[in-house]
């Protein structure tokens, strides 16, 4: 068998609905109720966060230079843009008139 990377949003989702379905089973065979009210927000919440975790770990193992874009030439339409950009500090955390934080 092949190795293949850690999906972690698959798991996150498949051990969640587990839960749920283990939840149900237990309050089913001992005549509890589950609150619907309180399970599907939850649901949602984990699943939010696994996503922003798979999220996160994708962009880890990218690296950060892979969008790394180098500046553009002075002269050129970019070049220039580049410049008005970041006299206006809008540019990688710069402040107006060049200074840096």
């Amino acid at each position: 068998m092949r190795k293949h990377r850690l999906d972690l949003f698959s798991l996150i989702a498949g051990g969640l609905f587990t839960v749920i379905a283990t939840l149900y089973l237990v309050a089913a065979l001992n005549d509890f109720s589950v609150n619907g009210r309180i399970v599907i927000p939850v649901t949602f919440i984990v699943l939010g966060a696994g996503g922003l975790a798979a999220a996160v770990l994708a962009m880890s193992r990218r690296g950060r230079t892979e969008g790394y874009r180098a500046p553009a030439a002075p002269g050129t339409p970019e070049g220039d843009l580049d410049a008005q950009l970041r006299g206006l500090g809008l540019l990688d955390g710069e402040r107006p008139g060049g200074e840096h934080r």
